[in-house]
């Protein structure tokens, strides 16, 4: 029999933080990785780029939108005409630009492709933040040349992946879905290949400028639901004001199978309410370093869900931009924490004479974050 949910609840007290951690990583991994297979499934079905993602973030707003009202009442600061044009601009960024690069390079690529190229945006965000002065470069240390060579390892992948395709390296005999056209990393078969992969360098550029933006944002709009649900809110209005001018057939707005239904309710339930939230509950507790650490385990689950149910073929320059991606991004990650212990040393040293044993200076630097927070 099923366990009760405060039994449930009782049985959770007694797992460490740190396995809890791992479980949610996981969970999101796979959830995410299931989103890349079931929106390629649905965009074979012919599903509208454009109000797709128009109900995705209807359902994604409606899930968050009573959380943040009631549990942050106390955080959320008076709305200004101020913050409603950065929440507009959020937005823009962060999911009307990001989904739209997304789903038409998706379109004219591969799930497997898509995600492998998404390993890229802790390298990206690096840089952006960078060339921002968000954060600090240190040539001198092997953890500021560790973060620089990732960012062009990175660069490199992405590089490659666009301009070179190679020979077929796996074919899988037997898909699952027969119904469905077999798919390949590196190719999409009467699509435009060198389009969806630097569509797919936008999302790229507009997730890592979604992050960096945040971070300014957050501090002095210190209720982290509002601002989603806010950045949703306005994303709806984007979505809904470009459809209402490009998508004229209005069978586009309907849904014509279980499939589709299935596949917005899905991506806008599972990924971008309970997916996101566990996300949010992550990066809150270990940084966003931790959390992108686990990104080679989606693409591997893509990887794997696209060969079985859509039969994607692997090309040698799509396999060969993903490993150095990867690459680049364990770099970064592995610089990040060099970085964190480097900080950790340095404060420790003038105070370990009035240190207590209850200090933190001992955590591990996995947990700091990406973007370094600015003095109080």
């Amino acid at each position: 029999m099923a366990e009760t949910g405060p039994a449930l609840a009782r049985r959770m007290r007694w797992v460490p933080d740190r396995a809890k951690l791992h479980i949610a990583m996981n969970v999101f991994q796979f959830v995410y990785a299931g989103n890349h297979v079931i929106l390629r499934t649905a965009l074979n079905m012919g599903i509208s780029k454009l109000v797709f993602p128009a109900y995705r973030n209807i359902i994604a707003l409606a899930m968050i939108a009573p959380f943040a009202y009631f549990l942050e009442k106390k955080d959320r600061p008076a709305l200004t005409a101020s913050f409603l044009v950065q929440f507009f601009l959020l937005a823009f960024v962060g999911i009307t630009a990001n989904q739209g690069f997304y789903l038409l390079g998706l379109d004219n690529t591969s799930p497997t492709l898509a995600s492998a190229t998404e390993n890229a945006v802790p390298a990206v965000t690096f840089l952006m933040a960078a060339i921002l002065r968000i954060e600090e470069v240190h040539l001198n240390r092997r953890d500021g040349k560790a973060k620089v060579l990732g960012t062009i390892c990175s660069v490199a992948g992405a590089s490659i992946i666009t301009i070179y395709k190679g020979p077929i390296i796996f074919r899988p005999s037997h898909p699952l879905n027969q119904s469905l056209p077999s798919i390949s990393l590196g190719d999409a078969e009467g699509k435009n290949w060198t389009l969806g992969c630097v569509c797919l360098i936008g999302h790229c550029i507009c997730w890592s400028g979604w992050i960096v933006l945040q971070a300014p944002i957050l501090k002095k709009y210190p209720a982290q639901l509002s601002v989603s649900s806010f950045t949703c809110f306005f994303a709806i209005l984007q979505f809904l004001a470009v459809a209402g001018l490009i998508e004229r057939n209005s069978q586009a707005w309907l849904f014509h199978s279980r499939t589709e239904l299935f596949c917005v309710l899905y991506s806008g339930a599972v990924v971008s309410g309970i997916g996101f939230s566990i996300q949010l509950w992550a990066v809150g507790k270990a940084g966003p370093v931790f959390v992108s650490a686990y990104l080679p385990l989606q693409t591997l689950l893509v990887a794997v869900m696209a060969s079985l149910a859509l039969g994607e073929r692997f090309y040698l320059g799509g396999v060969l931009g993903a490993v150095l991606i990867l690459v680049g991004l364990y770099l970064v990650v592995w610089g990040k924490n060099e970085e964190g212990k480097f900080a950790s040393r340095k404060a420790v040293i003038p105070s370990v004479a009035e240190s207590s044993p209850s200090t933190n200076n001992g955590k591990s630097s996995i947990f700091q974050p990406l973007l370094p927070t600015s003095s109080r």
